[in-house]
């Protein structure tokens, strides 16, 4: 469940993404360092327009750190072993099926896709570590394998300094 978004909040991350977030509604997961790492969003943008993707990668290191897991070929391995096993598999569905009930609850979309290429795609490791870590490990497997690859982007502090200082 996400806690409401603050003002402050609002400003990281903006920062964050260099521009306005869209249909921002709340922060879903914090990173250690206490900023926004993950952002829920609501499931139309404010012109009305569908928007599939309910949790979203907010932090900068977090993003490229899944960045660098799908170009080191993580996306490929985990769908390849999602054809071979069977409980990732159910695993897996159940975690879109989960997705979909959350943003069913606020608003049911004209489509039934979800994050990452859920239920039977590897997609984009973003939007998967995103549900990771707003729904808590155990609920997304490849989200959680994402997460655990990402290593700590946090180490280094806060991404997104307040303004005037920098980074």
């Amino acid at each position: 469940m996400s806690e409401p978004i603050t003002p402050a909040d609002r400003d990281v991350v903006e920062r964050q993404l260099g521009r306005s977030p869209r249909a921002l509604e709340g922060v879903a997961h914090r990173c250690p360092c206490g900023q926004p790492d993950v952002v829920e969003t609501a499931p139309r943008l404010e012109d009305g327009t569908p928007f599939p993707t309910l949790y979203y990668l907010t932090c900068p290191r977090a993003s490229a750190a899944a960045s660098r897991l799908e170009s080191a070929g993580r996306m490929r391995e985990w769908q390849d072993e999602l054809g071979t096993d069977e409980e990732l598999a159910a695993a897996y569905r159940a975690a879109h099926e989960a997705y979909l009930a959350e943003r069913d609850a606020k608003d049911v979309l004209p489509t039934r896709a979800t994050a990452g290429g859920m239920p039977d795609r590897v997609k984009c490791l973003h939007a998967l570590a995103g549900h990771a870590l707003a729904a808590g490990p155990g609920v997304n497997p490849i989200g959680d394998r994402a997460v655990e690859g990402m290593g700590e982007w946090w180490a280094k502090g806060p991404c997104a300094l307040p303004e005037g200082d920098g980074e």
